[in-house]
């Protein structure tokens, strides 16, 4: 392991961060919403209670006649007024104010925190010898205008709302811990098959690629098991196109250098010129064979390599088999063929990658130069671009010998050769097994059949046609 990912945080704790870390952030806003919510209708209860002694005693505040005349007196005895302030856990303070703000009953300088304004009674928070109280203002027109203010402690409101969070916060913090260590142990059990996966790519031998099957439980898991299947396939893939480049090449080079070296042994041992002109000759055609050789088996590596890399794109197929045709045209003449074309008088564009299309023209006429020679007549190859929508067809024809129907199948198969190949002692037989395997890349169809009216040999592929409408690549 590097020091970079050693360094680095597990997917599982990234995943347990992730999700605990906001499921805290809820719950920690959820605790203090809860604990407002509390707060504020236990305030309610309470403040309800104290409206209630309020009212109590300004229901007992009536006139009395004096020496000055009516005045506002408070009806209730020192008892009575125990009786209606005693209360277990809280103090109680009340008083009785007249509209100049004289003191009628009650503690002295007990008074509203706020401004005295008439209305609906008025809830603030106030101290009071020291002690911070809850108070409610209450005014009365009748008999005379006046002021009840009632203020009690809050010791018992807020041990209650204490206990309340208390009771509340332990609950939920035990909660929490639980599903925090529920969600590691799933977090663990689903990702355990990810574990299991790196173990065995760890522990696999790299000359092993074969697919690693691993127990998932999830559709993610199983998309990432299939994806590396697939790298290993395509890997084993390229290995075994590597292995077989290399034994077809150590297998078909062994005749003509075989053959190279032996020439040149001959030509060594022998002192006329005439005899060493000979054998140079025998040993370029050697070398053209063996370089032919080495590029078809190129060229089978490269469509091995390329079955799921290869880009399509529009072609022009005129402007290919044109160029192709000019370099053929001085070997035809220099073999005595007439090389002719059809079809190429209007823009054909086709669905395809040139450097495959320049393979296939040049393996056949490659082919048909070497085999299509009549036993009667001039030789002819022509090559043919036919429109037939949504299809276009490119056909390459001789009127050499043709291939039987029993051998046609087989001479698409690699190191088959029809007869003409055999009894020339040319080729390799990789020439339409190159051709059948570009075709196939392409997605274009190959057939064999008999030249017109059955005589030689011609060989079709049927692409897709492009609008013209549409860009080359």
């Amino acid at each position: 392991m590097s020091r970079a990912s050693a360094t680095q945080p597990s997917l599982r704790n990234r995943l347990l961060r992730h999700v605990l870390i906001p499921l805290a952030a809820t719950w920690v806003l959820g605790v203090g919403l809860m604990t407002g919510v509390a707060s504020y209708f236990t305030q309610q209860a309470y403040d309800r209670a104290l409206l209630d002694d309020a009212y109590l005693v300004a229901s007992h505040v009536h006139l009395q006649e004096g020496p000055a005349g009516p005045r506002l007196f408070l009806q209730l005895s020192a008892t009575e007024m125990t009786t209606v302030l005693f209360d277990q856990t809280e103090s109680l303070f009340f008083a009785v104010i007249d509209a100049q703000g004289e003191l009628l009953a009650g503690h002295p300088g007990l008074a509203p925190a706020a401004p005295l304004t008439p209305g609906a009674p008025q809830f603030a928070d106030l101290t009071y010898q020291s002690r911070q109280l809850r108070s409610v203002t209450l005014h009365k027109r009748q008999p005379q205008p006046f002021y009840v203010v009632m203020a009690q402690t809050t010791t018992s409101r807020e041990r209650l709302l204490q206990r309340l969070f208390l009771f509340s916060l332990v609950p939920q913090v035990a909660l929490l811990w639980l599903l925090a260590a529920a969600l590691r142990r799933w977090i663990e059990k689903d990702l355990q098959p990810l574990s299991d996966l790196e173990q065995a790519l760890h522990r696999r031998d790299a000359r092993d690629l074969t697919p690693i099957h691993v127990g998932t439980r999830t559709r993610d898991l199983q998309r990432l098991n299939e994806a590396v299947n697939d790298l290993l396939a395509r890997i084993g893939q390229s290995v075994r196109a590597q292995r077989e480049f290399s034994g077809n090449v150590a297998h078909e080079l062994r005749t003509p250098l075989a053959g190279i070296r032996a020439q040149a042994g001959y030509g060594l041992g022998q002192q006329s010129p005439d005899v060493w002109r000979e054998q140079l000759r025998g040993i370029a055609r050697s070398e053209e064979r063996a370089s032919h050789l080495v590029d078809q088996l190129l060229a089978l590596a490269l469509a091995d390599e390329a079955q799921n890399s290869l880009p399509l794109a529009p072609l022009a197929l005129d402007e290919v088999v044109q160029d192709t045709l000019m370099r053929f045209l001085a070997r035809a003449d220099s073999l005595g063929v007439d090389l002719g074309a059809r079809g190429l008088e209007k823009p054909v564009r086709v669905m395809a990658h040139r450097a495959l299309v320049e393979g296939v023209l040049n393996n056949l006429l490659d082919n048909a130069l070497r085999y299509g020679r009549p036993q009667v007549g001039a030789p002819q190859v022509t090559v043919s671009v036919e429109q037939s929508h949504p299809h276009v067809l490119l056909s390459v024809q001789d009127n050499g010998p043709g291939i039987s129907a029993d051998q046609r199948q087989r001479v698409m198969q690699r190191w088959s050769q029809g007869q003409a190949g055999e009894a020339l002692k040319e080729g390799s037989g990789l020439g339409l097994a190159i051709v059948s395997e570009y075709a196939r890349l392409m997605g274009a169809t190959l057939s064999l059949q008999p030249g017109d009216g059955g005589v030689g040999l011609k060989l079709t592929l049927q692409f897709a046609q492009v609008a013209s409408g549409e860009g080359e690549a």
